[in-house]
């Protein structure tokens, strides 16, 4: 989901935090070297760490290169992006799947959450207030009157500590970040930790976790852009998708769920079976027309499960490449790229048009804390927040 999905916002004014001089963005020597020598089988090496770029306070952005089996990654310590993400196609050709920049200015004045870490609630907040305990809070809204990624400065904004390790057959990086009570309007100092690590088959798996000293609401999430045939290579609409859900959450005309679960079957919305996601796009379904696409929860079949289940395929048959997500999250947020329109430039130099990229989000449903009926976020202390999604690549 994109910042107010019809404007791209420049978050930095918000947080009081802009770009000025940019490290560079080419990989060393030395990280190439490291980035080679990583083996497929036995795990690669220690993450390399690059100067990325310098934000206007001083503070340095840096950026950690990761290999193994045969995926390539890229994550900056600015918001947990992850800038870029290498596969191969059929043909064993790698190219980057992912939307982003080659440098920190852009991610900071004018980003619309490409690769960040979202928190401390993923999605929309209606008019940004909940009560939880019969007290009611006003968070920080960012989205017209409404809410949307934790506000004004949400973690996609804020410089996390970094930890990089190799271990066994895997590498990966822990990342750090405390968010003090009150913070964007949320109650309770929160501390947490995002775990992302390659495996040795080239797994791309994300682990949350969080604790609280005061009962909170939370819910994150990963925004990666995908474009299976290639950043900035054009439409996404003839990539085929699979949900396996039966239900989705209909939301009124600013995008926040009216608390319905309404049925895919008959509707634009059923990707039950892979189908072309351009396939009905255009249908005209009044959900559609006031998302300019799709911007929606899917209800997944599985519900909240105990283990990551498979609930995603995602592949373009140009390239072969398909994208499989597992989740144990009951919910599932598929945005089609409605709002980019041709004012970015990404990492190969290519503006990036509507329809250019997609997000796969998951996550608990969208304005939760204000609707019973849908799976509670709250978190109390003494409780640990956990939740986990893997994404398999294969061509």
């Amino acid at each position: 989901m994109e910042l107010n999905r019809r404007t791209v916002i420049a978050g930095a004014a918000a947080a009081g935090i802009a770009a000025t001089t940019l490290g560079t963005t080419q990989t060393s020597a030395a990280a190439a070297a490291g980035a080679q020598a990583a083996s497929a089988t036995s795990g690669g090496r220690k993450p390399v760490k690059e100067l990325f770029g310098t934000l206007a306070d001083g503070t340095k952005i840096y950026r950690w290169s990761l290999v193994n089996g045969g995926t390539r990654l890229k994550v900056l310590n600015y918001g947990g992006i992850v800038q870029t993400l290498e596969v191969p196609d059929r043909r064993g050709h790698c190219a980057n799947v992912v939307a982003g920049f080659d440098n920190i200015a852009d991610y900071v004045a004018k980003s619309p959450y490409f690769g960040a870490l979202i928190g401390r609630y993923g999605n929309r907040i209606g008019k940004g207030r909940f009560t939880l305990d019969g007290k009611s809070y006003q968070l920080s809204v960012n989205d017209g009157v409404n809410s949307l990624h934790g506000g004004k400065q949400g973690f996609d904004k804020h410089v996390w500590d970094v930890e990089p390790f190799a271990e066994g057959s895997d590498v990966g990086l822990h990342l750090h970040y405390t968010s003090v009570d009150g913070e964007m309007g949320y109650p309770g100092t929160l501390k947490a930790k995002v775990t992302y690590t390659l495996t040795r088959h080239g797994e791309w798996r994300i682990d949350y976790e969080a604790t609280t000293d005061k009962a909170t609401i939370v819910n994150l999430t990963s925004h990666v852009y995908w474009n299976l045939a290639g950043e900035g290579s054009g439409t996404i609409e003839d990539h085929e998708l699979r949900i396996a859900a039966s239900r989705y959450t209909p939301t009124d005309s600013g995008l926040i769920p009216t608390g319905e679960l309404a049925k895919v079957a008959g509707t634009p919305f059923d990707f039950r079976h892979a189908k072309p996601i351009g396939r009905d796009i255009r249908a005209g379904h009044v959900q559609q027309v006031q998302a300019k696409g799709y911007d929606h929860n899917w209800v997944l079949d599985k519900g909240i499960t105990a283990r990551p289940e498979h609930v995603v395929t995602l592949r373009d048959p140009r390239s072969g490449r398909t994208l499989k997500i597992a989740t144990d999250q009951p919910g599932l947020q598929f945005y089609s790229g409605n709002f980019l329109d041709g004012t970015l430039t990404g990492t190969g130099g290519h503006t990036y048009r509507q329809g250019d990229a997609l997000c796969l989000e998951t996550q608990h449903f969208p304005d939760a804390p204000n609707h019973a009926n849908f799976p509670s976020t709250v978190l109390r202390p003494g409780q640990t927040y956990r939740t986990t999604t893997i994404h398999t690549f294969e061509a």
